[in-house]
């Protein structure tokens, strides 16, 4: 007589119950959830809750291991700061110092070690995918440029005046980061911090803060 076997009850993929396992890399599958979710409905339209819900824990900790949304997205951009606190200091300079603080942040964070490499990285995943564009596209002119144009909007400014100046002061900076780092235009790729500072923050300055 055959023993009678033990049936497990199954669990549905995607819908983990209970603690979960010790050594089970929470963080990493939070980021690919954080992947998926930011590929299929874009940057504004993800949330941490949905991101959560596809990584199987609790919201909290997503923000045990990520200090918001803009965080989590430079996590699964492989940008190895976080871009909360780099706006918080552009917020934080003189209204005067703001064009100048913008590209001494954009030139911080691709001038260092490998960051040439994960621009290239970027632009090509971008050129090549209209998700991936529209997923920065989206980071950027919601989390960093309109929330700098914003902070220094003129009274009655509208929605649409301050998203034009964010894009313009976005597609600045990614023009001119296309041109140092793929392109390796030689004056771009060869000129120092400090007088790409002295050259475009004026520019930004008009568009973020003028």
């Amino acid at each position: 007589m055959t023993p009678s076997r033990r049936r497990t009850a199954s669990t549905p993929t995607g819908s983990r119950r209970g603690r979960r396992p010790a050594g089970t890399d929470a963080r990493g599958d939070i980021v690919e959830a954080a992947r998926v979710e930011f590929a299929e409905r874009g940057y504004d339209a993800a949330s941490l809750r949905n991101i959560a819900r596809r990584a199987g824990v609790d919201p909290a900790l997503v923000h045990h291991y990520f200090e918001g949304k803009p965080a989590l997205f430079a996590q699964v951009l492989t940008v190895p700061v976080n871009p909360g606190e780099r706006v918080a200091m552009i917020l934080a300079v003189p209204r005067e110092q703001v064009g100048e603080a913008v590209v001494r942040s954009f030139l911080f964070i691709w001038d260092a070690p490998g960051g040439r490499e994960r621009f290239q990285a970027l632009a090509r995943s971008a050129l090549g995918n209209a998700a991936v564009a529209r997923q920065i596209r989206e980071f950027l002119i919601a989390e960093i440029f309109v929330r700098v144009s914003r902070h220094h909007a003129s009274a009655g400014e509208s929605d649409e005046d301050l998203e034009l100046r964010a894009s313009l002061a976005a597609g600045q900076m990614i023009g001119f980061g296309l041109m140092r780092y793929v392109l390796e235009f030689p004056a771009a790729e060869k000129v120092s911090a400090e007088r790409a500072v002295a050259e475009l923050g004026p520019t930004l300055q008009r568009y973020l803060a003028p």
